[in-house]
């Protein structure tokens, strides 16, 4: 399974952003009409729709932070303030940059060159340190580190001591990432080093998180957790509560790593009451599933299940069905456990058909491996065997060699009961070399196992003698394994203890001699105590079947799960199960694709009579309506910029919307606008008048990004699409020649003549009029 324990795992990159809560919109009106009021110093003007950009709408609604940054620009522009359109472009680059990164690049680059131009040192440094974590993004790490280099040079020249770490913490972040640890390590301690000198908690916490991720991937748990304490402590300070959620659940993984398991569910339970104060049904129901499955590693099956089962209406609620997939699994497997196999199968299945229907093949996987497992414990080999050879086909079909060794291991160990000795030793040989490639010694010993089981039923004594060998040694390897953790338990606990010490004994330092005497006898015992608890946790601890906990290197990201329920939400279907499925998607040609683009007229004359407020709630208004028009229609949105609308209709493969349902779905739109504009002039409010234009041909689309990801298309017909828009007219559907021979018969098309278009010469236009 590629998603167990679930943690939200944030990237906190260092920018030079004040991300401040959304301002009110009472303050936002009150920033424009200073905007608006041409008295005001034009510096005060400028000003105020900056703070509209950053603290209004950067966090909250990129599309208006992007449009207001717009009018940030254009105002620097015009009153010739060479300084404030390079702040104004880093803007329009920041709002766009999650959906957009290429296009934001080029922001940043723009507004680069006038700072180079205009020897704007310090917003020159910032600008720099926004490419750097654009392509940081993009996992462009080479160029990445040129521009982190960049910024540090131009922080160190203008003594910005915060400049400076900002740039050393960030170029650590890429080592981080790239599994340089050593050289990670020496950036992150320099910034944070830094950090201490000039007292930037806000960027001392982000280094700590940063250093204690790199001792957890390096199985360092006491030095990870002392990190991430203090991480927690100063985002406490700050009051950054999804920093603190994130420390709390990345304590719980070490903490539940390490077998301290009352410690790690008041850590979920920390971060459960967080949720619950910001009313956050998806980090709720996320929290009590991953309490749920310390539980189970407890063996306390019923609070675990009780926990599974408060978790699973919450997911049902938000229509999150991978998380409902999952929740029911869970509780499957607590019913596993306890020997009441006919809930566990029907919680299993229920799970199973749940994946199907959404196409989740890894949790599909797991399903069927249980299900032979409770089998197998009912002595029914036969569907035993069925259910291990279908969970396999699927995860070979994934490239899971973890899953493949395991159910390699199964699959012989059934053949071994079916007294087929030849055909274990064929998959338990398998199995083997998965287990041995991965260095997975437990599935090493559950291989040579089988092999010794079946080696002796075929008669080779001699080879069954080997594996026994094999299994004795793995078993020694696996007790010092497990010896290591026992002395990286005890460290951790010395250390909890001595903290714990050290802050009582600066409360009781005015103490006589002979109290601190008794305080370190008691500290003494006080050790012994702890160690003891520790062993016994550890008698106690398992290693359940359903590996919950994923075992592996890497942190485990809370966010993949919604992560895959979200890229449907962003990508077609077939793009979002080829990317779920092979972890990437390819660039495809279509030779027919009908693009439609809207765009408002006179937008920022229309805006200007109104609040800041209702600007954003009639575009919202209005894009809203848009989108359940273009899922009508079978089409895909693509984007949106400012006031701008982009869809297209067959992308999808194979096709499910021709030329005509792009068409029909522009009159749609353009009928929301004209009845929406009526319906707000008889309130005496202003409403928009639009364009629509439409054009056919081939594309290319793809996905833009690497962790952001954005379905885009390129090609000319989409710039020719734009140019039908811009050609058009307010309250009309302007199409191109090639769209009107595709749906002439559908249409009453009133032809334009040759209208001239930007870039593309006199074109052949026409109007639909229904």
């Amino acid at each position: 399974m590629k998603n167990h324990f679930i943690i939200r795992l944030f990237l906190f990159i260092i920018c030079f952003v004040h991300n401040a809560f959304p301002t009110s919109a009472q303050n936002i009106d009150s920033l424009w009409k200073i905007y608006k009021d041409k008295s005001q110093p034009d510096t005060t003007r400028f000003r105020a729709v900056r703070q509209i950009v950053l603290k209004g709408y950067m966090e909250t609604n990129p599309d208006s932070a992007f449009y207001f940054a717009q009018v940030a620009y254009e105002f620097a522009k015009s009153k010739g303030m060479k300084k404030k359109m390079a702040n104004s472009l880093k803007m329009m680059g920041d709002a766009v940059s999650s959906n957009n990164p290429e296009k934001a690049l080029t922001y940043f680059r723009q507004a680069l060159k006038i700072c180079e131009e205009g020897g704007f040192k310090k917003i020159q440094g910032a600008i720099v340190n926004q490419i750097g974590i654009t392509l940081f993004q993009q996992m462009n790490y080479s160029e990445a580190l040129v521009y982190y280099q960049r910024s540090l040079e131009i922080h160190e020249e203008l003594g910005d001591k915060r400049g400076v770490a900002a740039s050393l913490i960030n170029m650590g972040l890429i080592y981080r990432d790239m599994k340089d640890f050593p050289k990670a390590l020496d950036y992150l301690n320099k910034g944070a080093a830094l950090c201490e000198e000039i007292g930037d908690n806000l960027f001392l916490s982000n280094a700590m998180r940063s250093i204690g991720y790199i001792y957890y991937d390096q199985h360092k748990f006491a030095q990870s957790l002392q990190l991430y304490q203090r991480s927690l402590d100063i985002d406490r300070e700050t009051g950054k509560k999804d920093r603190i959620v994130y420390d709390l659940d990345m304590m719980g993984a070490i903490l539940s790593e390490i077998g301290d398991f009352p410690r790690a569910i008041d850590c979920q339970n920390q971060s459960l009451a967080i949720y619950k104060e910001l009313g956050d049904q998806r980090g709720i129901a996320d929290e009590m599933n991953g309490i749920g499955s310390i539980y189970q590693q407890q063996k306390n099956y019923a609070k675990a299940r009780e926990y599974f089962q408060q978790s699973l209406p919450i997911y049902e609620d938000l229509d999150v069905q991978i998380m409902v997939a999952g929740s029911n699994i869970n509780i499957g497997l607590t019913y596993v456990e306890e020997g009441d196999y006919d809930k566990a199968i029907l919680y299993i299945r229920k799970g199973m058909g749940i994946c199907e229907k959404i196409g989740e093949q890894s949790f599909k996987g797991n399903a069927l491996s249980n299900i032979g497992l409770i089998y197998q414990k009912q002595g029914d080999y036969t569907h035993a065997m069925e259910n291990y050879q279908q969970a396999y086909q699927i995860f070979e079909g994934l490239n899971y060699k973890d899953e493949l060794a395991t159910q390699s291991n199964r699959i012989g160990a059934v053949y071994n009961l079916l007294m087929d000795p030849k055909q274990a030793k064929k998959w338990c040989e398998k199995g083997l070399t998965w287990a041995e490639e991965l260095g997975v010694l437990t599935s090493q010993k559950e291989a040579c196992q089988c092999l010794y089981a079946a080696e002796k039923a075929l008669g080779n004594g001699t080879k069954a003698l080997e594996y026994h060998e094999r299994m004795l040694a793995l078993d020694d390897s696996l007790n010092a394994t497990e010896t290591a953790k026992k002395l990286q338990q005890m460290e951790f606990a010395k250390q909890v203890l001595a903290d714990s010490l050290k802050n009582e004994e600066a409360r009781l330092k005015a103490k006589m001699e002979s109290d601190e005497k008794i305080h370190r006898e008691s500290r003494g015992r006080n050790i012994a105590i702890v160690s003891g608890l520790f062993f016994l946790v550890l008698a106690g601890g398992f290693y359940f079947r359903w590996r919950y906990v994923k075992k592996s290197k890497a942190v485990i990201e809370k966010e993949k799960d919604r992560s895959e329920h979200l890229l449907l939400n962003i990508l077609p279907e077939e793009v979002a199960k080829e990317l779920k499925d092979k972890g990437e998607s390819e660039a495809k040609d279509f030779e027919t694709v009908t693009v439609l683009f809207t765009d408002f007229v006179h937008f920022t004359q229309a805006a200007e009579k109104l609040t800041a407020k209702e600007l954003v709630g009639e575009i919202n208004t209005c894009f809203k309506a848009f989108d359940e028009i273009i899922g009508k229609y079978h089409l895909e949105k693509i984007k949106t910029i400012g006031d701008a609308y982009m869809a297209a209709g067959g992308l999808h493969v194979p096709s499910t919307s021709e030329p005509k349902d792009v068409v029909l779905a522009a009159l749609e739109m353009q009928q929301f606008i004209l009845n929406r504009k009526a319906e707000l002039e008889a309130q005496n409010r202003v409403g928009f008048d639009m364009r629509a234009g439409i054009h056919t041909g081939p594309v290319v689309a793809g996905i833009v990004g690497v962790k952001k990801f954005q379905y885009d298309i390129w090609g000319d017909t989409v710039n020719t699409a734009s140019r039908m828009e811009s050609s058009g007219e307010a309250g009309k559907v302007n199409i191109s020649e090639t769209t009107f021979e595709l749906v002439k018969d559908y249409f009453n098309c009133v032809p334009r003549g040759k209208i001239s278009a930007k870039g593309k010469g006199e074109m052949e236009m026409y109007f639909v009029e229904s």
